[in-house]
This record gives structure tokens, C-alpha cells and sequence, in this order.
């Protein structure tokens, strides 16, 4: 699914027009980098959370060379889904394999 199908889904079913809704999610993901940018955490109750980790630096292997090569420090964005949405596909995965047995 990509945005644009996220975008026709919402408008389909809260009756906002398709440019409403691209800018109510473009709002959304660019708050969320916003404040993941700002060291912010963000929690949705029932979906999940974001927050940034800090990676320490490190040595690696260039997988093509086999170089060792150094990775300095950085962060990374991490997504923690909520027990109920993981609950939510667990379930829905269930019913949708069934029917298509």
C-alpha cells in the first residue's frame, strides 16, 4: 500500500476530498519527522510509538570488499507497535488465511 492509496482510502471513508486528505497525511508524517528531528518521542495510544535511538559507533564489513570499514555514531527512527495492534493483525490474519483455505 503506498500513500496515495492511504490518501483514496481515508477520503473514501471520511468523505474529505482526495487534496484534503493528502494534506491531512503529508501534516501527519512531516509532524512525526518533525519531532522525531526534535529528540521528541511520539505515542499513539492502541498503534504504537516513535521514538530515536542512538547507535554507538563500530567497525563493519563492507560486505562487496570485505573492507573493514568504521561506522561512526548516529540515530535512528524505531517504530514499537501497541499490543492491541499487534493483537488487531494477529487476528485479522487469522480470518483472512481461513477464508482462503
Amino acid at each position: 500500500m503506498t500513500k496515495a492509496d492511504i490518501v483514496e482510502k481515508v477520503a473514501d471513508g471520511t468523505g474529505l476530498t482526495k487534496l484534503e486528505t493528502e494534506a491531512i497525511v503529508e501534516g501527519f508524517l512531516n509532524t512525526v519527522i518533525q519531532a522525531l528531528m526534535e529528540g521528541n518521542g511520539i505515542e499513539i495510544r492502541g498503534f504504537g510509538s516513535y521514538k530515536v535511538k542512538k547507535k554507538k559507533g563500530r567497525y563493519a564489513r563492507n560486505p562487496r570488499t570485505g573492507e573493514q570499514v568504521f561506522v561512526e555514531e548516529h540515530y535512528v527512527p524505531v517504530f514499537k507497535f501497541s499490543k492491541d495492534f499487534k493483537i488487531a493483525v494477529d487476528s485479522g490474519m487469522k480470518v483472512n488465511n481461513k477464508t482462503e483455505e
